[in-house]
């Protein structure tokens, strides 16, 4: 639906972790897409019978069935880049542009920083660093741990690691 609207999307969440090689269970799929797509996107959904849960400037909830489709919204200049930069690799729902390692730890950070209950944020960045350490660019990860004044927890994952 989101590419035959010519609106740029990327994976982000449970399904982006397993593009990069850490599998675990997910409900819903995460989905990275441009602020000023929301309003399009949001009619779309309806019109294809998912009622919408929650919808703000960063993020909308959408639900149909047993399915559910969550959106960040991109409007600062990180996740815009983070957005355009995103691979096309062929996952399990297809062929789909994914948001990169360094961003998807970005996006579980932002996700524990904006709730701490969130703790499979915590796990999945543990994974994430522990699976993909070699092949990281841990100055980019660390800037965004910088950004949330949390760089101290990296440094304590990867002396867990080594």
């Amino acid at each position: 639906m989101l590419s035959r609207a010519g609106v740029p999307c990327a994976l982000i969440g449970g399904f982006a972790m397993a593009s990069h090689n850490v599998v675990r269970a997910t409900q819903g799929v995460d989905l990275l897409v441009p602020l000023e797509r929301a309003d399009e996107i949001d009619t779309q959904l309806v019109q294809l019978g998912y009622r919408c849960l929650h919808r703000d400037s960063s993020a909308g909830n959408y639900a149909r069935h047993r399915e559910r489709l969550d959106f960040l919204y991109a409007s600062r200049p990180i996740a815009l880049r983070l957005l355009k930069n995103a691979r096309e690799l062929t996952t399990s729902l297809g062929s789909l542009r994914v948001i990169s390692a360094e961003g998807l730890i970005g996006f579980k950070l932002q996700g524990l920083v904006n709730d701490s209950r969130r703790t499979q944020d915590l796990e999945d960045i543990r994974a994430l660093l522990r699976v993909n350490r070699n092949t990281l660019d841990l100055a980019e990860v660390r800037q965004y741990l910088q950004l949330f004044n949390r760089e101290s927890l990296l440094d304590e994952i990867l002396a867990q690691l080594d």
